[in-house]
């Protein structure tokens, strides 16, 4: 189980380092993703009112995105930062990014928890909560929010086992968590008869697991990076660099709820509910379709933020244009796959003819520009790794904030069908995003070779 050998950043082979630790990233991803279908599969088989009980769970699901976020904002930034500081030998200060990190997470933890636990029933509401929702929904966060610690350490800690490239162990971390949770959930649902509340539980319960395998390890012989006391005290000049980085993966996450939103207001003004369900399964088929990607991304970050910090620059650009090429193989053959086999994907969510109709021919407009996102998401989170807040933070912004939200209002003024107009915003927003993206990494990244030279 654990690794018998540990993986060398700075020496091994950049091809089989970049498998060795993307494959388990991954595996994670869509461990974690499949584990959110059982936990709602279970909800939505509560005898009597299963469907009620899934809308709530839906309409709480935004505000839980948010809350993980955060973990994001800390340890997003925080693991490479570390990673660079272990490439340039400072152990030390790689461990106190670990212990800020640490007590950041702990402390975010409390602040979330009385937010969430004071204010709950008007954020659910205004996420989408109704009168016959917002009792499953308020059931759910309330216990889910008494184990947000576990959520924050566990999201935030692992990255840390990550960012030293012990990829097994961080995958280990999720299945931990995964198996805990389908075993709970149909004992606490069902059995004890505890509904939503039991399924809440279950994940808590399961975080509570996950939380303990990573600090052990974390505090164990096998991690460079060890968890003690004496780098918890917080340290502004160590901090908020780590969080200045991690604000790019916090936005990206924290906007996902806002660009449902977004896109489910304007199109139930212009198409009404079939065209809002279409967006939900294209919503469901791009998340799920990212998260190779996304395993891609993360197993290629402790290789080139780890060299970078060594300065071997060689191998940090043979493990972006290995990354680089994987993602653009990748997102090309997804977006064949959609183009060709729309229908494919549109009856894995339903089997009425006229939302199969409309989604069949909305996926083909809104993923227009898919096979360009290999090259978005490798360089923007090249960007991540490479320590770099600025840009990173303004490839975050640019794609949803700038672009694709204001052009979900305003293309519907000047087009004919408005509901063409809203889901083309999508390859629109992709398309020059991706053009912005790659045009700065490649000035950047001549900037860094220059100063190596230099240096």
């Amino acid at each position: 189980m654990l690794q018998s050998k540990e993986t060398n950043l700075g020496e091994d082979r950049v091809g089989r380092l970049f498998f060795a630790l993307a494959v388990p990233a991954i595996t994670s991803q869509v461990v974690n993703a499949l584990y959110n279908m059982v936990d709602r599969m279970y909800i939505g088989h509560i005898p009597g009112n299963g469907a009620a009980a899934l809308t709530g769970v839906g309409v709480a699901f935004p505000l839980i995105m948010i809350i993980s976020a955060f973990a994001a904002l800390v340890s997003m930034g925080g693991a490479p930062r570390a990673s660079i500081m272990m490439g340039k030998g400072d152990t030390e200060q790689a461990n106190k990014i670990l212990g800020n990190c640490f007590t950041a997470l702990v402390i975010t933890s409390v602040v979330l928890t009385a937010v969430t636990m004071l204010f709950c029933e008007p954020l659910l509401m205004l996420f989408g909560a109704s009168a016959n929702t917002i009792v499953y929904a308020k059931a759910y966060m309330m216990i889910y929010a008494a184990g947000t610690i576990f959520v924050q350490l566990t999201l935030g800690m692992n990255a840390f086992i990550s960012a030293q490239g012990f990829s097994r162990i961080s995958m280990l971390t999720v299945i931990i968590g995964a198996i805990t949770n389908i075993v709970l959930d149909p004992i606490l649902i069902f059995g004890f008869n505890m509904g939503v509340r039991g399924a809440a539980l279950a994940t808590v319960l399961s975080q509570a697991v996950s939380t303990v395998w990573v600090l052990l390890f974390l505090s164990g012989k096998k991690s460079q990076l060890r968890l003690h006391p004496k780098y918890f005290n917080i340290n502004t000049k160590i901090l908020f660099p780590a969080l200045a980085l991690g604000v790019a993966p916090f936005i990206m996450q924290s906007t996902e709820s806002l660009l449902v939103l977004c896109f489910n207001s304007s199109l139930l003004k212009y198409g009404g509910d079939l065209a809002v369900g279409a967006m939900t399964i294209l919503s469901s088929v791009m998340q799920f379709s990212m998260l190779p990607l996304q395993g891609l991304t993360q197993g290629a970050q402790p290789i080139i933020s780890f060299n970078y910090g060594a300065g071997k620059i060689d191998r940090v650009k043979q493990a972006f244009r290995l990354l680089l090429v994987c993602c653009l193989v990748y997102s090309t053959t997804m977006w064949l796959l959609c183009m060709v086999a729309p229908q494919m994907f549109a009856a894995i969510f339903t089997s009425d003819p006229a939302l199969t109709q409309i989604t069949v021919w909305a996926l083909r407009i809104y993923i227009a520009a898919v096979f360009l996102m290999g090259a978005q998401l490798a360089c923007q989170q090249t960007f991540i790794a490479l320590g770099n807040a600025k840009i990173s933070t303004f490839l975050a912004l640019l794609r949803k904030i700038i672009l694709l939200i204001p052009l979900i209002y305003i293309l519907p003024n000047f087009f004919g069908n408005q509901v063409f107009a809203v889901f083309v915003a999508e390859p629109i927003a992709d398309t020059i995003s991706v053009l912005t993206t790659v045009i700065l990494f490649f000035r950047f990244f001549r900037q860094v070779e220059k100063q190596q030279v230099h240096a």
